[in-house]
């Protein structure tokens, strides 16, 4: 019995030493942030470095740029206009956070002192740099950093409006981008300048700059509303950003609809513009097709003539009679008299006789009594 409270005794004896030496098996990138080494700290135009790292999250996308202006502290002044953006890398972290990707050195835009910026595309924001010296590219002092007034983000940012029915034609999605900002440093800050950018799936934000009118007092905090507007018939999903000096503060998606408008418009345009066109068409060739002498010309649509029936077919009995010729009114026969011997009728006149006739050579005259 004994033996088995002294082996329960040193379980639970090693599962705290085990807990107390966890912090410190947890290796240092992790628990600081992603890490960026390079192979070489020094490097000419036309020349390339391997870019590692580590602590990032996994299977995650990142790009890799040289730029200018920058140093780890202070990160990139001026944001990915200061870097060689035509000759960056991207990558895709393993299921560790890892990475390892050779990069071309360029010279970037903006005299160094120099880094190799590697930053999130997509998802929650995360950035780190390395110092690079590029070999012959010029160097100048950083402009001084401003001290005094420093603003944060108090509380998360959001996007408001609506889109109304001119976007469902194609017309440019308008919001607005609100938050709330403190002065977190030991003097004011008068009207600062914001850049906001709004980015389209993976691809880098397009930055405008705007400025806020307004003082903020040390210690105070202020709500800021900043308009957001897209291109005309922009559509799918979009991420707003924002920065102050060079650092990201906040971002927000947006999904932005299809402007079913502009596609009911095609449609009704293939479908009237032949439906006219056939109608100018024939319009045309009624106007140059020769016509009959004597017929009327009318404009638009143009009766087609009848076909004429064969004359072999039989007319309906009541237009039958109505065309046929009358015939000659007959002489009526009396039953008691030949047809030829009609009185009034031809025949009759030279065989009845009348008495107050005058004598004439067919009359044959009546012999007296002799």
């Amino acid at each position: 019995m004994s033996g088995k409270v002294k082996l329960l005794r040193l379980s639970v004896c090693a599962a705290v030493f085990a807990l107390l030496l966890l912090p410190l098996a947890v290796p240092a990138d992790a628990a600081d942030g992603p890490v960026v080494t390079l192979s070489a700290t020094q490097a000419g135009t036309g020349g390339s470095v391997t870019v590692s790292g580590t602590g990032w999250r996994s299977r995650t996308l990142l790009m890799l740029l040289v730029c200018g202006r920058a140093t780890p502290s202070r990160g990139v002044i001026g944001g990915t206009n200061s870097c060689a953006n035509a000759d960056g890398r991207a990558v895709t972290t393993d299921a560790q956070g890892a990475f390892s990707r050779k990069l071309p050195v360029a010279e970037p835009p903006v005299p160094c002192p120099c880094v190799v910026h590697v930053a999130t595309v997509t998802g929650a924001q995360a950035e780190a740099d390395a110092v690079l010296d590029v070999a012959g590219h010029p160097v100048a002092a950083l402009p001084a950093e401003q001290s005094g007034g420093l603003l944060a983000i108090l509380s998360d940012t959001r996007l408001t409006g609506s889109s109304g029915l001119l976007t469902w034609f194609g017309a440019p999605p308008s919001r607005s981008l609100v938050f709330t900002v403190g002065n977190t440093g030991t003097s004011a800050v008068k009207d600062p300048v914001f850049q906001v950018g709004s980015a389209h799936d993976v691809f880098a934000p397009q930055w405008d700059d705007q400025q806020w009118h307004g003082t903020l007092a040390p210690g105070k905090k202020a709500q800021v509303t900043l308009p957001v507007e897209l291109s005309a018939g922009a559509h799918g999903d979009y991420t707003v950003s924002l920065k102050y000096e060079g650092k990201v503060l906040a971002e927000q998606p947006w999904g932005v609809g299809r402007p079913w408008g502009v596609t009911l418009f095609w449609i009704l345009l293939c479908l009237v513009v032949p439906a006219a066109l056939f109608r100018i068409g024939m319009a045309v060739v009624d106007r140059v097709r020769p016509h009959r002498p004597g017929a009327a010309r009318r404009t638009g649509h143009r009766r087609l003539p009848r076909p004429a029936l064969p004359s072999a077919l039989p007319l309906p009995l009541s237009r039958a009679r109505s065309r046929a010729p009358e015939p000659p009114p007959s002489t009526p026969t009396l039953p008691w008299f030949a047809p030829d011997s009609v009185p009034g009728g031809p025949a009759g006149r030279l065989s009845a006789p009348h008495t107050d006739s005058p004598t004439s050579p067919t009359t044959p005259t009546t012999k007296g009594p002799t």
